[in-house]
């Protein structure tokens, strides 16, 4: 007797087994957090730099387009992350800043 690979049913008897497949149930996607950071008038340029290039990975030049938006602008968003990666980055960077005695504001907001 000659088996069919896939069905495992022998092809003369006329069974039309099929195979049954589970339908993967939708996952939704995780929501994403916006990290911002604000501008005060008392913060340092070359800190705000600093604080991008050392938390959230920038080059020198991404950085300081980042630092001049939030200077001219008010903030500026400096990336998109899971809930617990950008409440990470949030608390790394509002530490940070205030041990070294800055004001600077870093928040998150949930992505629309």
């Amino acid at each position: 007797m000659h088996l069919d690979p896939i069905t495992m049913a022998d092809p003369q008897d006329g069974d039309d087994t099929e195979l049954l497949t589970k339908e993967k149930p939708k996952t939704k996607r995780p929501p994403m957090y916006k990290v911002m950071l604000l501008n005060d008038d008392f913060t340092p340029m070359e800190f705000v730099v600093h604080v991008l290039e050392r938390f959230f990975g920038l080059n020198h030049a991404q950085a300081f387009e980042i630092m001049l938006t939030v200077h001219k602008k008010g903030l500026a968003v400096v990336g998109v992350f899971s809930h617990e990666i950008a409440e990470t980055k949030v608390a790394q960077v509002m530490d940070f800043a205030r041990r070294n005695q800055h004001p600077l504001q870093c928040t998150m907001e949930k992505e629309e």
